[in-house]
């Protein structure tokens, strides 16, 4: 089963559809406790920084376990953005710090929010980007970008007006700055090597 974490923010039933149809068995959790024993964890979200968290801060406990135990855990667009220490949208609410960084607000100079798609530039080749080529559009929507002080962890970028962290990967950690659940085949296929590595 993959537990598809419902905490107020976000259209789950998008990201549900999609894991239907590359096969897996998703099912939408409300309760922290429903994430023991999941075999992977989505974690998407739509919204402000500081909303989110206060709406994921009861989830926390439960989705550290996880990581703990290697659950493969996958973070969707602010799914993304609360793995960080913190945000310029919401100052002096803390992030998740997974990933020492912050997420900062795209330069004035560019459309915002970067609504649309745009093109992935491969910096590491990790599982969940198996199938996927320099170049491959993804569909964003988001007008703040993370910015990770270990660059490692960076997975892939793309270009609005500068570089703008993609995707990173960290152990059973993978997180999108895009919706793959909106990003047709190439989308699905990130989705599919996610489902893979669940069984592994």
């Amino acid at each position: 089963m993959i537990a598809i974490v419902d905490y107020g923010m976000g259209n789950l039933f998008s990201i549900y559809n999609a894991l239907v149809r590359v096969d897996a068995a998703p099912e939408i959790v409300r309760e922290p406790e429903g994430l023991a024993g999941a075999d992977g964890i989505v974690v998407p979200g739509v919204g402000a920084f500081g909303r989110c968290m206060d709406r994921l801060s009861r989830f926390e406990g439960a989705l550290l376990r996880a990581r703990e135990e290697k659950t493969p855990i996958f973070g969707i667009c602010i799914g993304l953005q609360v793995l960080f220490d913190e945000s310029e949208e919401s100052p002096g609410a803390e992030g998740m710090g997974w990933i020492r960084g912050k997420v900062v607000r795209l330069p004035d100079d560019v459309m915002i929010p970067q609504m649309g798609w745009n093109s992935l530039n491969i910096k590491r080749h990790v599982k969940m980007l198996e199938g996927i080529s320099e170049g491959d559009m993804f569909y964003f929507v988001h007008s703040y970008h993370c910015v990770p002080e270990d660059k490692s962890v960076i997975a892939a970028t793309t270009e609005h007006g500068v570089e703008v962290t993609a995707a990173v990967a960290m152990d059973n950690l993978f997180a999108t700055q895009f919706h793959p659940e909106k990003s047709g085949a190439k989308g699905l296929k990130i989705l599919e090597n996610f489902v893979r590595c669940t069984k592994c």
